[in-house]
């Protein structure tokens, strides 16, 4: 019965379902052709009907289920009836047969605050680099990112047709991350991955500062993470603002997880309670392994120029 579960087990296994069923938003609205795309800010800054859909199908699915929760998403939607179909009700039984790490077994829903980003990667997604686009859920408890759901629509994409198409990677701090195989960056190897539509003056330099042997220019801060935990990047370095909570909520709790570490650039944990703003303005610096080396090379200028 669901009431022997932990809320927040309950929550993780929801969300599961729910950021599954949102791949499937996702694959679907490339399948009919029709992306609908509009500029929110800038020509860089995009929405598109899946950003919408799949917010709708994240944000109801969730008040419906847990009415007291604090959800968060990126896009602003008028508060219209959704459509049934977007509605997903079912849950991941896997999870619910983990054991919930006993700092949280007492969570009330009403303590929780859920970051969503519908569509990360939203420029890439309508340019067709697919592999680049994450649909993120996050969990935070007392202004700390604790559990978080990643699903890319598109994993294996390029695999052939007989490839099983997405995948969805969950954590839950003191529990562990799942659903991805744990790889390391090749030792000595400075790889860094950045923004590949956000770059500017401050981005370049603390690159620089840090030696890279390359440089990896790609879409989506979940993108990004994943990078980090599967060996194809050693830090994940943007010092600049743009980043949002809801890109950096879910990815920090699977790479907290596995032993990485996420701060913005002057080594300052993030804050993820509902009254924080929203913009992470003093950006991300992020590793799996060697943390250390790269906030040490970290410039003054570039610390100066982003105040927290």
């Amino acid at each position: 019965m669901a009431s022997s579960h932990t809320v927040l087990m309950r929550l993780v296994a929801s969300s599961y379902a729910i950021a599954q069923k949102a791949g499937m938003i996702v694959r679907r609205v490339i399948a009919e052709g029709d992306l609908g795309i509009v500029e929110k800010t800038s020509a860089t800054d995009l929405q598109t009907k899946a950003d919408r859909l799949v917010q709708m199908s994240i944000c109801s699915s969730l008040a419906r289920k847990f009415p007291k929760l604090t959800i968060i998403g990126e896009e602003d939607l008028p508060s219209e009836e959704v459509d049934q179909e977007l509605i997903e009700d079912g849950q991941w039984e896997e999870i619910l047969r983990q054991p919930c790490p006993s700092q949280y077994s007492r969570i009330k829903e009403e303590d929780l605050v859920v970051w969503v980003d519908p569509l990360d990667g939203t420029k890439e997604y309508t340019e067709g680099l697919l592999d680049n686009v994450t649909v993120l859920i996050g969990i935070a408890y007392e202004g700390k990112a604790i559990a978080g759901i990643i699903n890319q629509p598109y994993y294996n994409y390029q695999a052939g047709p007989d490839a099983v198409l997405g995948r969805t990677i969950w954590g839950v701090l003191g529990l562990g991350a799942f659903g991805f195989q744990l790889k390391e960056a090749p030792a000595g190897k400075h790889i860094i991955t950045t923004t590949r539509s956000h770059s500017n003056k401050l981005v370049t330099d603390c690159i620089s500062a840090m030696n890279p042997d390359d440089v990896l220019r790609v879409g989506g801060a979940g993108n990004k993470i994943i990078q980090l935990i599967e060996g194809k990047a050693s830090a994940y370095v943007f010092a600049s603002p743009g980043c949002k909570k809801w890109d950096t909520c879910a990815p920090e709790v699977i790479l907290h997880a596995v032993g990485g570490k996420l701060t913005d650039v002057h080594g300052n944990a993030l804050q993820y309670n509902k009254e924080v703003k929203h913009m992470n303005s003093a950006g991300v610096l992020a590793t799996l392994r060697n943390y250390d080396y790269y906030a040490s090379r970290v410039p003054e200028s570039v610390k100066k120029a982003l105040v927290p």
